[in-house]
């Protein structure tokens, strides 16, 4: 479980008061081995991803595990059949840092390489073929029409219509899929398949930065080989493990050092003591790698669409009011024009913070 400790120390010197916040903090990753049990993923020349998964799996978590600020939490280690919905749900309740999702990937050509996926709002056709076959093994969870009401894993049209709870966090899950390419292509030499978006259920179900990784095919005999080997999967877990500390690197970045330069005050401590400025809320309407002009003939009459360019992928905003009640008439306005998974986003002198922090503030 993360750890979150702060001990506030008021004085008076010289008749001005002073205050010293001392912030220690551990990072929450759950690690989450595709499949399993009665599901045994894919099995490209009779190799199998859900052994494969679980043994990179294990050795991610075992570097991670040297670390004493990294809390490293399991959706299954060991080979059981766990729900897609549940395994979304360890990581929310144990309010992790981080979701990483491991899986190998499979394909009717000879199709080779490395590629990490992150939420979002559209695929094309080819990451929905993915995103089709790995969504399917909601089919063998119990009682899975009433858990998914109205989603259909064969269906594109589910698949595309999938709202997207974990979208706030698109940023950070680019960040970390960005580290862990970066690694796989310049480390391994693994052909680099890049950084995608699609419509997981595993991931939808998270509500913090979430990847899914595809390690590499299993139908490419010579790549699923290497997967199924003990050097392969060391590789590949240590490449991975390496992607992640230096994510949590990244987030430790956000702790401000106090005047003395030997203490921090963390970032979530810092929003509460300043002062209510710079709050700012907008509607996200879509978010993808096309660049699209922002005229209102584009985004359905819309007008005044601001376009933000993160990485290799453009967000589009709507609506952007410093007022919180403001914003709600836009996101009514949007999902009305038909853009049915808009949400309502914010931002804190230029950085993106939670809606429920900025309301606080507002």
């Amino acid at each position: 479980m993360k750890k979150l400790f702060y001990i506030l120390i008021f004085s008076t010197i010289l008749g001005a008061p002073s205050t010293v916040v001392f912030a220690q903090k551990s990072y929450t990753v759950v690690l989450d081995a595709g499949h399993g049990g009665k599901d045994p993923g894919n099995l490209g020349n009779g190799f199998k991803e859900k052994d494969i998964a679980l043994k990179v799996v294990q050795i991610v978590g075992k570097n991670l595990e040297k670390h004493s600020d990294i809390n490293v939490i399991y959706t299954r280690n060991e080979d059981i059949f766990i729900d897609l919905w549940k395994r979304g749900d360890i990581a929310n309740t144990a309010k992790a840092d981080l979701f990483v999702s491991i899986h190998c990937d499979s394909h009717t050509s000879n199709a080779y390489g490395a590629g990490t996926f992150v939420l979002g709002l559209r695929g094309n056709k080819k990451n929905l073929e993915i995103a089709k076959r790995e969504n399917a093994v909601i089919l063998l969870e119990d009682n899975y029409r009433e858990k998914y009401v109205g989603f259909d894993p064969n269906s594109a049209e589910s698949v595309i219509g999938l709202s997207l709870l974990q979208e706030e966090n698109l940023d950070k899950s680019l960040e970390i899929a960005s580290i862990i390419q970066n690694n796989f292509t310049n480390d391994l030499k693994r052909l680099d398949r890049k950084v995608k978006q699609d419509n997981f259920q595993v991931l939808r179900e998270t509500i913090m930065p979430s990847v899914l990784i595809e390690l590499g095919f299993l139908t490419n005999r010579n790549e699923g080989a290497f997967l199924d080997s003990y050097s392969g999967q060391h590789q590949m877990g240590s490449s991975i493990a390496a992607a992640i500390e230096s994510f949590i690197d990244h987030l430790k970045l956000n702790t401000v050092k106090a005047s003395n330069g030997t203490r921090t005050i963390s970032k979530e401590v810092k929003a509460t003591i300043e002062n209510n400025v710079g709050i700012e809320y907008k509607v996200q309407i879509a978010s993808g790698k096309s660049l699209i002009s922002t005229e209102a003939y584009n985004f359905k009459g819309l007008r005044d669409v601001q376009r933000i360019e993160v990485g290799r992928f453009y967000k589009y905003y709507y609506g952007i009011s410093t007022k919180y009640r403001d914003v709600l008439e836009s996101l009514k306005e949007a999902k009305q024009k038909g853009y049915t998974s808009a949400f309502i986003v914010a931002f804190k002198n230029g950085e993106k913070i939670s809606v429920t922090e900025a309301n606080k503030m507002d």
